[in-house]
């Protein structure tokens, strides 16, 4: 069994562009696979597609704008953290079957152990959207 001491964390900037999506997803990927954590991978991975498509979409207003990625990997868990410079929250909402959009946070909480948001850091516009996925193997 490895114990950590201390938590596993990757912070890493990437330009509010779709173009950015397959970057963050090949980042997430290769962190939870130098921690051990590939059985995690399937659900980390869209998971985070999911909310850094959000951000791009509704908060990506400005070429410069960025969003955070962060990676956090403690003993029990693995929260992955997406800051944006929007205030406005993600609001989960119902889609038809035919709409091409509207599920990136059902999908989220499908996934996920729990998600959430909560207040950007100081000095800071915006928001931070999290998720977390339990480090114990899945059945």
């Amino acid at each position: 069994m490895i114990s950590l001491s201390r938590p596993r964390l990757l912070q890493v900037a990437v330009p509010a562009h779709p173009s950015c999506a397959g970057r963050v997803r090949r980042t997430v990927a290769a962190h939870l696979t130098l921690w051990h954590l590939s059985h995690l991978l399937d659900e980390a991975v869209l998971a985070t597609s999911e909310l850094f498509a959000n951000a791009v979409r509704h908060a990506g207003a400005d070429p410069a704008d960025s969003i955070a990625l962060v990676l956090e990997h403690t003993e029990d868990e693995l929260r992955v953290t997406l800051s944006d410079p929007s205030p406005l929250l993600p609001r989960p909402r119902t889609s038809g079957t035919a709409a091409e959009s509207g599920r990136g946070l059902a999908i989220v909480a499908a996934l996920a152990d729990d998600w959430g948001t909560a207040p950007p850091d100081p000095g800071t516009p915006g928001k931070k959207v999290w998720f977390s996925l339990a480090t114990g193997e899945r059945t």
